[in-house]
């Protein structure tokens, strides 16, 4: 299979990663007779604006660096009915982590040299009290939509996200369960409302998840809590390697949605040390649902987020203003 690609790369990525390991994935490239350029990114809108130009040329738009870059990236690659790759050297990784693209650059990057293309979904994220009819092109977004490719996040993993970005201690992966006990530490109780639309009937779970299904009346489920937090995943993983969501599928056209419930901190750090392996979703607390579309109303201003960066239309999201979240499914093309 005959492929030109153009790597984006953040050279930050992974405090340095992305740039160190640039030779291994190049001289791999090479080997495999593919033809590459390297572009080095100054921001995520420059990112975005290289990625555009490669796939104008025809390449293969490769993403070098984290999540907050993959999900850039492959919402600018959907939009141009693109080819997307992910050569993962960030400190999260987990977008590629769900795809299975191994996580060594060698490896990776044969992925890219001999992989398959599949559909893999997204998701467009916007306030729903702003947004307009879905207008035309590939991805059919509304007025003030965005699209990112792993989760959409309010509360506690939001704050968590915010307090890992801003901390040099611990590195790395532990970065994110050290900066998760601080955020909930931290937290103060809120009220949550889940609207829950196109999903199999009879899918939300109020927890146990694993043993326990609420029957629904007809039309959109709707869901109200005091807790901590919500997550609506196209991926399995958040927060690098924490299995949130075990059972997303980020080519079924579903999101999956994980929320906690209670005021119970204790409860809460108890979920922190399950999540690793997705087991917290056994916990009486912890509350999953499947849908096409959620939309989540907030009794008090809390910040969200998106792929390990703040969410745009959420930093943060006013009380009573709704957020909708919904699946695109298949808009992108990748390599896996």
């Amino acid at each position: 299979m005959t492929r030109t690609c153009c790597l984006v790369v953040n050279p930050a990525a992974g405090g340095g990663r992305a740039e160190r390991l640039l030779p291994v994935v190049s001289r791999m490239l090479n080997v495999a007779g593919i033809q590459h350029e390297v572009c080095r990114c100054t921001s995520l809108e420059h990112a975005r604006e290289l990625a555009a130009a490669a796939i104008g040329r025809g390449q293969v738009a490769v993403a070098v660096g984290g999540d907050g870059l993959a999900g850039a990236l492959a919402a600018t690659v959907a939009g141009a009915d693109g080819v997307f790759g992910i050569i993962p050297a960030g400190r999260g990784n987990d977008f590629a982590r769900t795809l299975g693209i191994p996580f060594t650059p060698g490896a990776a990057a044969r992925v890219i040299a001999a992989g398959q293309e599949r559909p893999v979904d997204l998701i467009a994220v916007g306030r729903a009290d702003f947004a307009t009819p879905a207008g035309a092109g590939p991805l059919a977004l509304a007025t003030g939509e965005v699209v990112v490719a792993g989760s959409v996040y309010l509360g506690i993993p939001a704050v968590a996200a915010e307090i890992a970005a801003h901390s040099r201690v611990p590195p790395g992966e532990l970065a994110y369960p050290a900066a998760a006990v601080r955020a909930v530490a931290g937290w103060r109780t809120a009220t949550f409302h889940l609207d829950l639309d196109g999903g199999p009937a009879g899918d939300l779970a109020a927890g146990p998840a694993a043993q326990q299904t609420m029957a629904e009346p007809a039309g959109a489920p709707a869901r109200e809590f005091a807790g901590g937090a919500v997550v609506v995943a196209n991926s399995r993983y958040f927060g690098a390697g924490m299995m949130v969501a075990p059972s997303a599928d980020a080519s079924d056209g579903l999101l999956d949605v994980v929320y906690v419930q209670g005021s119970s901190k204790l409860a809460m750090i108890h979920a922190l040390t399950k999540i690793k392996k997705g087991t917290h979703v056994s916990m009486r607390p912890v509350g999953t649902a499947r849908a096409r579309q959620v939309t989540i109303t907030v009794g008090r201003a809390m910040p969200g987020g998106a792929d390990g960066e703040p969410l745009r239309c959420a930093s943060p999201l006013a009380a009573g203003s709704p957020l909708r979240i919904r699946a695109l499914p298949g808009v992108l093309r990748m390599i896996t």
